[in-house]
């Protein structure tokens, strides 16, 4: 998936937080509630989603699967590639919401305690498929009130061209967590990797970074990126009640200068500036080796596969333990819906590996346990082309086993957070002030009340 794509690349890296203000308080007829579908007096549900073209082709064709296998329910696609909030928050202002749709997990929340979406709890016993899933992807919003799952479990991390590590004399990442480099390996190697139009090394005399051929790595300073290497230096975003910051630590300086750093310091990784505001996508970037590694998605799975490419995925550097993040953007039934029976059916058949080709073609991951322990499972979706040989340890293992929830799905208050967080971490990767002097005060921002707690982690 392009780096530059907003639907999925955006709300996952940064929340998707659009403006959520003026939601009408009102559960009136949905979009799929017109009594009768093409076939008469069937029933007719609306899925609105975001996505790539293939996306949009893969929901289509599980959409007309559902329906040959739900005799009497037909599925309309609203498929919504731009200005996804901005046009669902309408639709639920003007009592038209669709029946099932995507939904960035701040809006889930609100929306959930507003009474506007179906709680999905009371179906677990019936439908053990839902009730067995990884528990960081859940979205409760109070004891025994859950909203959903993730659409599809995503993670993050470092994908790297071949030829380039090749020619460097650079072995291949890690793929297995317990191996993952060193932070002071990664750098050394990023060096290595790093090239001017002379052939020349960031540490070697003559080096032009003004005509820089080829970067080690590309990394900015999202959440996404910065989160797991908090993680694995010991800490999180915030402490374990949700309401102090720990982004004043002496260990969350140092995870955040370390990556900018990379960039003004060594001089091994792209700046925002020099990325520009349409960089070209990570399958673009490593195949004409305009960089060599890149911390990035599993979604970028997808294009990379398709690249024609010889690329690989490994483990993220580590600090201390080894850790990447799950996140992903949340799938939500409306209260409204005329036909909750369905829709629930609807929503378990949309993220069944067996139904929907993402999985096997590498955009998504299961959500289910089952898919990271039964062997038979596991191979559903990852024994194919698609999947590189080393992906039972970097995806499979990896998130079984160093992986904590993505912040932005459990923190309350998270819009307001947000609209500090983003701009101060923007100064960082300018390079002209140093991490301890924006997050100092930062932390003190987020500590005078924007930090307002954690939504349950278990219905318990």
């Amino acid at each position: 998936m392009s780096a530059t794509t907003f639907g999925r690349r955006r709300a996952l890296q940064l929340g998707g937080l659009a403006t959520l203000a003026g939601l009408a308080g009102c559960s009136g007829k949905s979009l799929g509630d017109s009594g009768s579908g093409s076939g008469g007096g069937s029933k007719q549900l609306q899925f609105m989603f975001w996505g790539s073209t293939a996306e949009q082709k893969a929901i289509s064709n599980m959409l007309k699967a559902f329906e040959q296998e739900k005799s009497g329910v037909t599925v309309k696609p609203v498929f919504t590639p731009a200005d996804y909030d901005t046009k669902l928050n309408a639709l639920v202002a003007s009592n038209r919401q669709p029946d099932l749709c995507y939904m960035q997990s701040p809006m889930g929340y609100r929306l959930a305690e507003q009474g506007k979406l179906v709680n999905l709890y009371p179906y677990f016993d019936k439908y053990p498929d839902l009730a067995n899933r990884l528990p960081g992807t859940y979205f409760w919003w109070d004891k025994g009130k859950t909203y959903g799952t993730q659409s599809a479990n995503e993670i993050m991390s470092l994908w790297y061209s071949k030829p380039a590590l090749k020619d460097a004399g650079v072995e291949t990442p890690p793929a297995e967590a317990d191996e993952a480099w060193s932070w002071d390996t990664f750098v050394q190697n990023a060096y290595k990797l790093t090239l001017d139009q002379n052939g020349k090394h960031p540490d070697e005399d003559g080096f032009d970074p003004k005509r820089i051929r080829q970067y080690g790595v590309s990394a900015g300073l999202g959440p996404t990126v910065y989160q797991p290497l908090l993680l694995s230096r010991g800490i999180n975003f915030a402490d374990d009640t949700g309401r102090k910051s720990m982004l004043d630590t002496p260990e969350a300086i140092e995870v955040f200068q370390n990556v900018a750093d990379l960039m003004y310091k060594h001089r091994v990784a792209p700046t925002p500036a020099q990325l520009g505001n349409n960089a070209p996508s990570t399958t673009v970037q490593l195949k004409t080796r305009r960089v060599a590694m890149v911390i990035d998605g599993q979604w970028t799975l997808l294009d990379l596969a398709q690249g024609k490419l010889e690329f690989g995925m490994g483990v993220l550097p580590k600090y201390s333990k080894p850790m990447t993040i799950t996140l992903g953007g949340a799938t939500a039934i409306f209260s409204s819906t005329k036909h909750e029976q369905e829709a629930v059916e609807l929503y378990l058949f949309h993220d069944n590996p067996t139904k929907v080709d993402l999985f096997s073609t590498g955009l998504w991951m299961p959500l289910e346990k089952r898919y990271y322990t039964d062997p038979k499972d596991i191979d559903v979706w990852t024994k194919n082309d698609a999947h590189p040989a080393e992906y039972r340890t970097a995806g499979v293992d990896y998130t079984m086993n160093n992986s904590a929830p993505y912040f932005y799905q459990k923190l309350r208050n998270i819009e307001a957070i947000d609209k500090v967080l983003t701009p101060a971490i923007q100064v960082i990767q300018q390079g002209k002030t140093p991490a301890a002097d924006v997050l100092k005060p930062l932390a003190a921002k987020l500590n005078g009340g924007l930090l307002q707690g954690t939504y349950p982690a278990n219905g318990s």
